[in-house]
């Protein structure tokens, strides 16, 4: 019996029965994302097959986050074949007091909400998830997808699918973040990226940083090295503001015990690095970044602050493109940051856009989703006008 068999026939699948639908692609199912570990393997393959990768979607990274973030759902598509074709994760809101929408699931630690979809069947795993949406009672109708790249091969095929159908979407908090996409250019990426007048301070603040101790930027990748430099970047997240303010990943054990199992799980498939800028045995910054296929994220940072007057953090990330940019097999890195950050911009020079997509499914749709698309556009304009005001009280 193929594994598509046995959850098929499996108690979980059994009792969401009424979640189950017949698309045109095969198979569509709505199942909670915890209760899927069973499918790691088809779920790994369907995110090294992926149109556009999304390790926050990696079973490694979701199945640790799942409990601590929300207990989400996901649409799972399947072949006729019985392939895994299509994972959505996606949790039901009520937004606005009246409206309901089936949101991807996105939180603070997965800054990326492109679905995984099989990049040779895309349109097929798309309309599956979208026969699903409006097939199913208990599902809304409407569908808001987050964190996705506007210019994405995603929001490409979606598009064609939604046109086919007689569907629509609108982009809600369109924004670009800092990316490193060097194509060819990587051996001169930096020379031509930097100001010179950057380069020139960040060479004297390096050379500051010798007069106090040799210097070396470590890059752990394997198993057995990960807890090490894993336990030194919480150590000095929760040394800075982060753990004054109480937000540090550390200082929380649900979230430190995810991160933990997250980046465990993805170590043995190669997937992380955690550079450390090390002197005299002490980290004065550590990064972690993650990967998925050719693309990789720029998860976290964190740096020494009693060292800030020489800019450990900057020094450790300019290493850490060094890095990247040798590795050829990567194609394209996010930097996870905010827009116009004031870090990365300065060394990323390309930029990823990114926006919320709400989506009706079909025709059928289109009236919810023009007041949905009006009430949407109201609630956004009163939180940056509330954001506006508290930002100017501040000052």
């Amino acid at each position: 019996m193929s594994r598509a068999a046995e959850i098929a026939s499996a108690p979980l699948a059994r009792a969401s029965a009424e979640l189950t639908h017949r698309v045109a692609a095969g198979r569509a199912d709505w199942h909670a994302l915890a209760a899927l570990a069973p499918l790691r393997e088809e779920w790994r393959a369907l995110a090294a097959r992926a149109l556009e990768p999304n390790v926050f979607y990696d079973p490694a990274f979701a199945l640790a986050a799942a409990p601590v973030f929300g207990n989400p759902g996901a649409v799972l598509v399947w072949s006729k074949a019985g392939r895994l074709i299509g994972l959505f994760p996606a949790r039901i809101e009520r937004r606005y007091g009246v409206t309901r929408t089936l949101s991807g699931w996105t939180h603070p630690y997965a800054p990326f909400g492109a679905p995984l979809v099989d990049r040779d069947e895309a349109d097929a795993a798309i309309a599956g998830f979208l026969d699903h949406v409006e097939a199913s009672a208990k599902l809304p109708a409407l569908v808001m997808l987050p964190y996705v790249a506007t210019a994405g091969d995603f929001a490409a095929a979606l598009a064609k699918v939604l046109a086919r159908r007689g569907g629509a979407m609108a982009i809600f908090g369109a924004h670009a973040r800092a990316l490193l996409a060097p194509a060819s250019a990587r051996r001169v990426y930096l020379d031509r990226a930097l100001a010179r007048k950057k380069h020139k301070e960040l060479r004297r603040q390096r050379r500051r940083l010798l007069e106090l101790g040799q210097l070396k930027t470590v890059v752990a990748h394997e198993v057995d090295d990960i807890p090490r430099a894993l336990s030194d970047h919480l150590a000095l997240e929760a040394s800075g503001w982060k753990g004054r303010r109480g937000s540090a990943a550390g200082q929380d054990g649900a979230v430190r015990a995810f991160i933990e199992s997250a980046l465990g799980a993805l170590a043995r498939d190669g997937n992380v690095r955690i550079a450390r800028l090390m002197q005299n045995n002490h980290a004065l910054a550590t990064t972690i970044t993650l990967r998925s296929g050719a693309s990789a994220w720029f998860w976290k940072i964190a740096y020494d602050e009693g060292f800030a007057r020489y800019s450990p953090g900057v020094q450790l990330a300019l290493d850490l493109t060094e890095h990247l940019l040798a590795e050829h097999e990567i194609q394209r890195v996010d930097s996870c940051a905010t827009a116009d950050h004031p870090m990365i911009d300065h060394l990323w020079r390309e930029r990823l856009a990114l926006g919320d997509l709400l989506v009706a499914p079909s025709r059928a749709a289109l009236a919810p989703f023009r007041l949905a698309r009006q009430l949407e556009a109201l609630r956004r304009a009163l939180v940056a006008t509330a954001k506006a005001a508290r930002n100017g009280i501040r000052r």
